[in-house]
């Protein structure tokens, strides 16, 4: 029988990277005269620098010279990153460790499929990298979910079918990839939101190694 893989995205199911990105955003829109809510923020879940920026500037009705954007962009990952290399392995969100350590001992391939292009540095970070077989991140993919070139190239790394793949998302885009993949979609958050995955957990404190063993089995 083909081996069950994993993929992971990061930002919202291995760490919380979110508040940092808020915070960035937030003191960026300040800057330039723009309220910026989290509401808004969540609406750039899952969405590149560039195009968060263009949203950011159409809510607040301004346009930018080219060279003010491209500043704008620098200075919002520079102070993203000062977060980011503040993290610690209490950064890692609840159970998460655990799982990877039920799945290693299972022998179960892992790969990351993450946008980021910041998440080799955050795993890094919180010392969770040793878990991973492939890091897919947006350094090598150039489509953004919900293509589903992100997964495809981790199961290609890790040498798997898409349909012996699974992939635990937090992002309606990261879930249709998944989806668009042939991959067996797990939501990590609000049921409403991610209705279109195959499962949904609010998060991995309620995903027991009986249904991780049953995953693997399928």
């Amino acid at each position: 029988m083909a081996k069950t893989s994993i993929i992971f995205d990061l930002d919202g199911v291995i760490v919380d990277t979110a508040k940092f990105h808020f915070l960035a955003w937030k003191n960026l829109a300040n800057s330039i005269d723009i309220n910026f809510t989290e509401q808004e923020n969540e609406q750039l879940k899952g969405v590149s620098r560039i195009k968060s920026l263009e949203k950011i500037l159409q809510w607040g009705n301004k346009k930018l010279s080219q060279d003010e954007f491209d500043r704008l962009m620098h200075q919002k990952n520079t102070e993203y990153l000062t977060f980011v290399d503040q993290m610690t392995e209490d950064d890692i969100l609840p159970e998460v460790k655990p799982t990877l350590d039920f799945l290693k001992s299972k022998g179960t391939p892992i790969a990351l499929g993450s946008a980021s292009k910041n998440a080799k540095r955050i795993l890094k970070q919180v010392n969770l990298t040793h878990y991973f077989d492939a890091i897919v991140d947006g350094t090598v993919v150039t489509k953004a979910k919900p293509d589903p070139q992100v997964f495809v190239t981790a199961a290609k790394q890790l040498n798997s079918k898409p349909q012996n793949c699974i992939v635990f998302e937090d992002s309606v885009a990261g879930v249709q990839a998944a989806n668009a993949a042939e991959m067996l979609s797990v939501g990590i958050g609000k049921t409403p939101v991610l209705g279109e995955a195959n499962y949904v957990f609010s998060d991995f404190t309620e995903i027991s190694q009986n249904f991780l063993e049953k995953l693997l089995n399928q």
